[in-house]
């Protein structure tokens, strides 16, 4: 079980908005999330075994504090695919996407589910950047038949990783279940990763990303009671957000609210796996996207640490990476995400410098000095990139000798 900080935080006044609070929190031994995931549950006492109902799909995930966004309107697909990466014209009702926002630098700005039910397209997004991401959309929108609301606040987001039936809202006919990409990436993609797209029968070295098949339900919100009654009476197995974020971890999955950064491009996180088309027409920050794709490289990689948990201490988000003896204690990186596995122990993503050794012994700096050894497994490669292979033209000077 990890430690939950105390908040310091004051407490709001009766003229500001009340922080969220799910009603799953009433459940026996509920602790809260901070950050991030503040409003539902981190976990309920019971971590390891929780886990292990979520990875074999018996069990939910009260992701309730997700953002969601309807777009309506007869040129919703055909506006939004032309401002974000993915190529959503051919999606159909009930079909899933993934897709992000780019600035024109090609740096992240945004990022979000997708899925139509052939009347409204729902973006579900982190909930703090939900309200900025409708408002830009909003102002996208000129003389174009498409309307844009948050819907935060009429629906909500519950997590599995199987087959289960929550009463997914499906206020046009079209049951409101995404199911993420990452597990099985479109084609028109490209993933940088040591790990097959499609592993063969029996591979040892299949990408994890297979073990990790979540479907995201978008609810009424009103309906959440049920599911917490549900549980209560033990018809329902629940686990917490830690739970998911340590499978989500191990199954190399970036996510928007802790991975991205201002600096941050997909290829980085080999984003291009799943929420990229490299085929489609322009969209802001594609000129980067093909760049650095065809002709350059990432200037930094993502990599899953295996932490020593020998101290009983974790680090935390935003703790700084140094290669183990560095004098200088140069920071190469720093962790994005950090939770404890069932089987694997204590996981957690980082952003390095391309320019990192892969076989690169590293330690990460703890708030009371000490520190803590971790062993790297490559996701993204140094090389990455460089997908056109443009052979190198000679120097003027030597042309003709």
């Amino acid at each position: 079980m990890t430690e939950q900080p105390v908040s310091t935080e004051p407490a709001p006044t009766a003229d500001e908005p009340q922080p969220y609070r799910s009603p799953f929190l009433a459940l026996p031994g509920a602790v809260e999330g901070v950050g991030i995931d503040a409003g539902v549950a981190w976990h309920y006492g019971q971590v390891t075994a929780d886990q292990r109902d979520l990875a074999a799909g018996r069990s939910i995930v009260d992701a309730s504090h997700l953002g969601v966004i309807r777009l309506t309107g007869a040129d919703r697909l055909t506006w939004l695919d032309s401002l974000t990466s993915q190529r959503l014209t051919t999606l159909e009702p009930g079909q899933s996407a993934e897709t992000l926002l780019l600035d024109i630098q090609g740096h992240i700005e945004h990022g979000a589910a997708v899925l139509d039910d052939g009347t409204a397209t729902w973006l579900i997004t982190e909930h703090e950047s939900a309200p900025e991401f409708a408002a830009w959309l909003n102002r996208m929108r000129f003389l174009l038949d498409v309307q844009v609301v948050e819907v935060t606040d009429q629906f909500a987001v519950v997590a599995t990783l199987g087959q289960l039936d929550l009463g997914a809202a499906a206020p046009n006919g079209t049951p409101l279940v995404w199911n993420d990409p990452w597990a099985t990436p479109p084609a028109h993609g490209w993933s940088y990763s040591q790990f097959p797209v499609v592993p063969a029968d029996g591979a040892v070295d299949a990408h994890p990303g297979a073990d990790f098949p979540v479907k995201l339900h978008v609810l009424e919100r009103a309906s959440l009671q049920g599911l917490v009654d549900r549980a209560l009476a033990g018809e329902l197995p629940v686990a917490g957000m830690h739970a998911f974020e340590a499978l989500r971890i191990a199954a190399l999955r970036p996510r928007l609210g802790a991975e991205v950064d201002s600096r941050a491009i997909p290829h980085e996180f080999d984003w291009l796996r799943s929420a990229v088309h490299l085929e489609k027409g322009c969209y802001r920050g594609q000129e980067t996207v093909a760049k650095v794709h065809f002709l350059g490289r990432p200037p930094r990689r993502i990599v899953l640490l295996d932490l020593d948990g020998s101290l009983g201490e974790l680090p935390v988000a935003g703790s700084t990476l140094s290669v183990e003896g560095d004098a200088k204690a140069q920071t190469v990186g720093r962790i994005s995400s950090v939770a404890i596995h069932h089987e694997d122990g204590p996981i957690a993503l980082a952003l390095v410098k391309r320019s990192l050794a892969e076989d690169a012994s590293l330690v990460v700096e703890l708030a009371d000095g000490q520190q803590v050894s971790a062993s790297a497994t490559t996701i993204v490669s140094p090389t990455a990139g460089r997908a056109a292979d443009v052979p190198r033209l000679p120097r003027l000077e030597r042309r003709g000798q």
